[in-house]
């Protein structure tokens, strides 16, 4: 589960970079090096250093990560059908607009953001 959002990133755009993969799935680097050094124990991804950066290094999915989508996709459509069954269309879209909202505020408290509300963090106060 924890290789998921990675996957479903690389099968999306195979070759980003480990601090791009990281932005997109929400993570921290350290998390994301984490992740990495499993997959690349497992056969999913290769990283290659970046030959106009050094600095940079690029991952890729490996045949064996590649082939995963097509029996990985079609079991998470069937998950989320079975979840989202008798309820809706008005609720599931509700539902992801808060869901999405908290996310947001999340990643600009974790940016240095302000928080959301303008209030006052309850966990520092007095």
């Amino acid at each position: 589960m924890g290789q998921w959002l990675f996957l479903r990133a690389l099968w999306h755009e195979d070759g980003i970079t480990q601090r791009e993969l990281s932005q997109r799935v929400g993570m921290m680097e350290p998390t994301t090096v984490t992740a990495l050094n499993g997959m690349e124990r497992r056969d999913l991804v290769q990283r290659v250093r970046n030959p106009h950066d050094r600095r940079k290094v690029n991952i890729f999915l490996t045949p064996k990560g590649r082939s995963l989508r097509d029996v990985l996709l079609p079991c998470a459509m069937e998950i989320n059908q079975l979840a989202m069954r008798g309820l809706a269309d008005d609720d599931l879209t509700r539902t992801m607009e808060l869901m999405q909202r908290m996310i947001e505020n999340l990643r600009e408290l974790n940016a240095g953001g302000e928080e959301a509300d303008g209030g006052s963090d309850p966990l520092t106060e007095d």
